[in-house]
């Protein structure tokens, strides 16, 4: 019985081994590399795979993890959107504006703390690896301030997607504390 077993599982390895895949190949023998297409319900997913592979990168660094900001994405979106149209990937808008300026548009009221900014085919894990490798886009992915995260993308009909990702320190802690609090009256002279 065991050797009946063994026969058909060797049997059925070899059939699936001679399964003709659809992948294409090249004339070098390898595969082709596959278009990331992503389609308008993978949002969510792939904003909560950035942040949750960011926070594991911030963790291992001993820097606190950061939450997405609805604000921050959409200043990340806009400039994705941006740099498609001028066709280059640098920090400044076609307006003229800073990363400074579009969080600031957007309405992100804590203080913006970097931008990292990619032109490629990548999925957003292989650009955040990309990042990473760089020390001045690894420094931002790890200031030990940042307390928010935007991720925006803008991908053109051919594929190509452009990459923004924003880091920005706590509004709460941005916002000055008032000397008086309301309703209480200071006391003064003691």
């Amino acid at each position: 019985m065991l050797r009946r077993e063994i026969l058909l599982g060797g049997t059925a390895l070899a059939l699936t081994a001679c399964a003709r895949s659809n992948a294409r190949v090249g004339p070098d023998g390898l595969p082709l590399p596959q278009v990331y297409n992503i389609g308008p319900g993978d949002k969510d997913d792939i904003q909560f795979r950035m942040l949750d592979s960011v926070n594991t990168l911030r963790q291992a660094a001993g820097v606190p993890a950061v939450e997405l900001d609805a604000s921050l994405n959409a200043a990340a979106e806009t400039h994705s959107r941006d740099m498609s149209v001028q066709n280059r990937p640098w920090l400044f808008g076609s307006d003229g504006s800073s990363p400074i300026d579009r969080a600031q548009r957007a309405g992100f009221q804590g203080r913006l703390l970097g931008e990292n900014i990619s032109e490629s085919y990548e999925t957003e894990l292989e650009t955040l690896a990309a990042w990473m490798k760089d020390p001045d886009t690894r420094s931002v992915i790890l200031d030990a301030n940042a307390r928010r995260m935007g991720l925006g993308w803008f991908q053109e009909p051919a594929g190509k997607l452009w990459w923004t990702m924003n880091m920005g320190g706590d509004p709460a802690a941005s916002r000055p504390i008032p000397s008086v609090l309301p309703g209480i009256t200071p006391v003064s002279g003691r």
